[in-house]
């Protein structure tokens, strides 16, 4: 019986030394910001696996978007969640993170490079396979990871979460490589109809490979648990909210769509 409980122990103890491990890593784009990346992956997995860059809301490079990097840790990827802004600034106040966003989108060139940087810190990583890449976003980094896609990068797939859909540089007939997957709150007040159609044309123009998924009583935010907090009271902020039945399905959505594209 003690032997029993003794390799029961081992066992267990074996299991716990297992874990996510993160760590924040500098860098710099090409534009001469000086960046903070958030790297998450798990320490059990041996060998290079797909990586997942992960692009924050327009609040910034904050808990929310890092806790998604180590959710996709958990999930067996390597994951960085990428700096837009430069020194890792994230804010809870919306006219400080609108500030955020127009200066970082005001120049695309700038914007892409930006995007670029974070996605070769995470080709370098030991961890990641470099011919398996992905990338998430959500709402501002939504529309960063749309706009990666309307370039052309290789990338296997991205998931824009309640995310921008208009552009100033529309894709053409077969510059979009990656597969797209589009998870939008059907209440998004951010989001009007004419920007989902127009969306759904330029996308069906340029012969993209896309799914565009409308989830029913979801504002603009569904996925974050804090959107209430910050769409609401003294921060005066955007008309958004969580939605645990959207955030979830949408999560499943990903988790599908990442199992097609990297099989």
């Amino acid at each position: 019986m003690r032997m029993f409980l003794a390799l029961v122990l081992l066992a267990v103890s074996g299991l716990t030394q297992a874990a996510i491990k993160t760590q924040e890593i500098p860098y710099q784009s090409t534009d001469g910001t000086k960046m903070i990346g958030y790297y998450a992956y798990d320490d059990a997995i041996k060998g290079p696996r797909p990586g997942v860059v992960v692009v924050h809301e327009f609040w910034g490079l904050n808990d929310y978007a890092k806790r998604r990097a180590r959710d996709l840790a958990g999930l067996g990827y390597s994951a960085l969640a990428i700096d837009m802004y430069g020194g890792g600034k994230n804010t809870e106040h919306p006219k400080d993170a609108m500030a955020f966003m127009q200066e970082a989108l005001k120049d695309s060139a700038v914007a892409s490079a930006r995007f670029q940087a974070g996605l070769d810190v995470l080709k370098q990583q030991p961890q990641t396979d470099p011919n398996k890449l992905a990338a998430i976003g959500y709402c501002f980094g939504g529309g960063v990871v749309l706009n990666a896609a309307r370039q052309g990068l290789p990338l296997k797939g991205v998931v824009s979460f309640h995310g921008a859909l208009a552009t100033n540089t529309p894709a053409t007939p077969g510059s979009v490589k990656a597969k797209i997957l589009v998870e939008h709150g059907a209440k998004d007040s951010m989001i009007t109809p004419d920007n989902v159609a127009a969306f759904k044309s330029e996308m069906d123009k340029a012969g993209a490979d896309y799914k565009f998924v409308s989830l029913a009583d979801a504002k603009h935010g569904f996925t974050n648990p804090d959107a209430d907090r910050l769409g609401h009271g003294d921060h005066g902020g955007p008309d958004i909210g969580y939605n645990k039945a959207a955030d979830e399905r949408s999560w499943a959505d990903m988790k599908a769509f990442f199992k097609k594209i990297f099989s």
